[in-house]
């Protein structure tokens, strides 16, 4: 624990407050959170599809120039796709993270089978189990589930980071007040 962080305790208990606040708004409007997860992808893969673009022209003598100017061009087009329909844009994101969730699951699982003797296995099972069933959950209730999916995953992601900068300013405070009692060396 630094001291900056022993210190400066009650604003990251303030940022982990607003972050886990900030989640459950997420999680209270699933939708409007899920659309909003696609425009920021639409935007990302718009910009970085043009400085992809950019950058093909500026070394249009390199052998991968025809594969970067593709993969820009394709960027484009579908951060545009996903900025004109949002709710197309969600839907492919949410069949996406439907089919990570189920191979790493699947992955998961598989490598828990090959540690089984070892201590600690079973987290990884029961990691590879649950990432398994939300990848089935999405997937069967797709297309309903591009209407919460997103929106639940990262609000959740969002409260967990809150939690861990809770975590540290509680840690910190205890340092804190353990410095200050007399006879702390």
């Amino acid at each position: 624990m630094t001291q900056m962080v022993i210190d400066k305790w009650g604003r990251f208990l303030a940022l982990g407050v607003l972050l886990v606040i900030g989640g459950m708004v997420v999680i209270a409007m699933p939708l409007a959170s899920s659309i909003a997860i696609a425009l920021v992808i639409a935007a990302v893969l718009v910009i970085g599809g043009a400085i992809q673009l950019w950058h093909a022209f500026s070394v249009k003598e390199w052998s991968g120039f025809l594969w970067q100017l593709i993969t820009g061009v394709i960027a484009i087009i579908g951060g545009g796709a996903v900025y004109y329909n949002p709710a197309f844009g969600t839907a492919a994101l949410t069949l996406v993270l439907a089919a990570v969730f189920i191979i790493q699951g699947i992955s998961q699982v598989m490598f828990s089978l090959k540690l089984k003797p070892h201590d600690g296995w079973g987290w990884i099972l029961t990691a590879g189990t649950i990432s398994l069933l939300a990848g089935l959950c999405i997937f069967f209730e797709f297309p309903l589930s591009a209407a919460w999916a997103l929106g639940l995953i990262v609000g959740i992601s969002i409260i967990f980071n809150g939690w861990s900068y809770i975590a540290i300013a509680l840690t910190a405070r205890a340092v804190s007040k353990a410095q200050q009692t007399p006879g702390h060396a």
